[in-house]
């Protein structure tokens, strides 16, 4: 019985490397990976191993004859890629080992950003070089976009910060958390031109965290806010703010964008409380969505449906949550009678509405309605919320080049270019900051990869060294008066939030302070 890739898949690419058959597909180096929903597995060539489901970090592969109700459908998913695509093929090859130059054991690197991109960087540099390893995060608790960014009816796809965690205790890692990288000295920041100073080489891995904004009237009413801040929030980022919502309100959620994460906000929006109250969501979100009862959410698409962001497996997890309907509007001949009114109370619901365009918020010192042109009409849509979720941009580090117009870093073969428009020795950016925001967990591991293989060249041509002592930067940061965590914090701060999930039967409660997570890892804030 051939084992089978269900919806949770991160296109790690793990799997790939263990297939004795090379029968999961696409590969990182076939069209279409980094942008398909999942890896598949050739049902006719799979010798039933299980070396993909041992090595998957977030539990995705299961044998076919083992998929629940929910799961069995991705059976015939996996087997209709290789129907779709008569060209890939399956089947025993010969094993290449990459060529990988001596390169002095002492080298000192640097990686900011705990996030997927960060951890592939740590595990490519662990196992090609004898080099020594700080990771910094400006939060206490590591995890970046996988803390803060998945869902939380999603846990599966977290376990991928097991095998990082697994990392972090190397005796060549120390991690440094609470440690914001930034120009400001005074306000305890680490600058870029310090990490330069101390260390051989910098990876920066600090993601796109800031979101585009509609450019719309009324777009800055109460009410109204993005995805990034929406998702931060309810997966408990301190200092993360909560949508001001107002009261006896509509009952509706207007959602601007099509992409995954529009999905994944529609999804926690509409979900009943009941289900969520057993995710590890933030208890401030969980509060406010059972007393504000959000119970229809409306994704309007700029374009058609064939225009979509979103990714086949995200649609199909909206049929999945219990007790809510899924509506499809074209939009191109104006709004449906039923969405100019609020809400029908009693009934939950996810409205897609496509061929329609915001064309601004309006409301008497909140957001109560939004206006909209479905076609050539022109229509209001009473709601309570409006959520922006149409693509992000990295957030600039003064001291450091950006290319303001692409919102990222400037970078060629994962080195940051300068003005100049050459690299800068040991300074090297990956994943959606590198990149723009596109790609999942899966095309980040692959330029993580590809970026340590650029600095490993970049060492063996002797471009990438430091003069400072290795004990100088410790000196530093405590000069600097930073009050830093390593992994015995970070364990602690976890166990504390596993201790209060599991007695309200939860997988943790987070905490939402910085404060209460430097007490919980024995520490006071300085």
């Amino acid at each position: 019985m051939a084992f089978v890739i269900t919806q949770s898949c991160c296109s790690d690419a793990g799997c790939v490397s263990v297939c004795p058959v090379n029968c999961i597909h696409p590969t990182p180096e076939e069209r279409g990976f980094g942008t398909s929903d999942i890896l598949h597995i050739d049902p006719q060539a799979c010798i039933d191993c299980g070396a993909c489901a041992d090595a998957c970090p977030v539990n995705a592969i299961f044998p076919a004859d083992r998929l629940g109700a929910r799961d069995a459908i991705f059976a015939d998913i996996n087997a209709a890629y290789y129907r779709d695509n008569p060209d890939i093929s399956s089947g025993w090859s010969d094993v290449v080992y990459p060529q990988i130059p001596r390169l002095p054991r002492d080298l000192r690197v640097a990686i900011v950003g705990t996030g997927p991109s960060g951890g592939y960087v740590l595990r490519t540099l662990l196992d090609r070089t004898d080099a020594h390893v700080t990771v910094f995060d400006r939060l206490p608790t590591p995890g970046g976009l996988v803390r803060a960014g998945v869902a939380p009816d999603h846990p599966s796809t977290k376990d991928v910060m097991k095998t990082f965690d697994i990392l972090y205790r190397d005796p060549r890692v120390q991690m440094a958390t609470n440690v914001e990288v930034g120009p400001n000295p005074a306000a305890g920041q680490i600058t870029p031109a310090e990490l330069a100073e101390h260390f051989d080489a910098v990876f920066y891995a600090v993601g796109a965290s800031q979101a585009r904004s509609l450019g719309i009237p009324g777009e800055d009413l109460p009410g109204s806010t993005s995805a990034t801040e929406l998702v931060a929030w309810y997966n408990a980022v301190p200092g993360a703010a909560g949508p001001r919502l107002r009261a006896g309100g509509s009952g509706r959620a207007v959602i601007v964008g099509t992409g995954n994460v529009a999905l994944d906000v529609a999804r926690i929006l509409v979900s009943p409380p009941t289900l969520l109250a057993a995710t590890d969501i933030a208890d401030r979100a969980l509060d406010l969505l059972r007393r504000q009862d959000v119970h229809e959410v409306v994704i309007l698409g700029r374009r058609g449906q064939d225009s979509a962001a979103y990714t086949a497996a995200e649609y199909r997890a909206l049929s999945t949550i219990p007790g809510v309907d899924v509506a499809v509007h074209d939009g191109a001949d104006g709004l449906p009678a039923e969405l100019s009114a609020p809400a029908a109370p009693g009934r939950r619901r996810i409205v897609f509405l496509f061929n329609t365009v915001p064309e601004a918020a309006t409301g008497a010192g909140a957001v109560e309605s939004v206006g909209v042109r479905s076609g050539r009409h022109l229509a209001a849509l009473p709601a309570d919320l409006l959520v922006r979720s149409i693509g992000y941009r990295a957030v600039p580090i003064g001291g450091l080049p950006f290319d303001e117009a692409a919102g990222r870093f400037p970078v060629r073969d994962g080195r940051m270019l300068g003005a100049d428009g050459e690299p800068i020795p040991g300074v090297y950016a990956v994943g959606w900051a590198a990149r723009g925001s596109s790609g999942g967990i899966g095309a980040n591991k692959q330029h993580a990869i590809e970026t340590v293989e650029s600095f490993i060249a970049d060492v063996a041509a002797g471009l990438a060294r430091t003069a400072a002592p290795p004990k100088a930067f410790p000196d530093l940061l405590r000069r600097r008066r930073r009050t830093s965590l390593g992994y015995r914090g970070i364990a602690a701060i976890d166990r504390r939030e596993r201790e209060r999930g599991a007695r309200e039967g939860r997988p943790r409660v987070k905490f939402t302070d910085v404060g209460d997570m430097l007490a919980a890892a024995g520490r006071r804030r300085r």
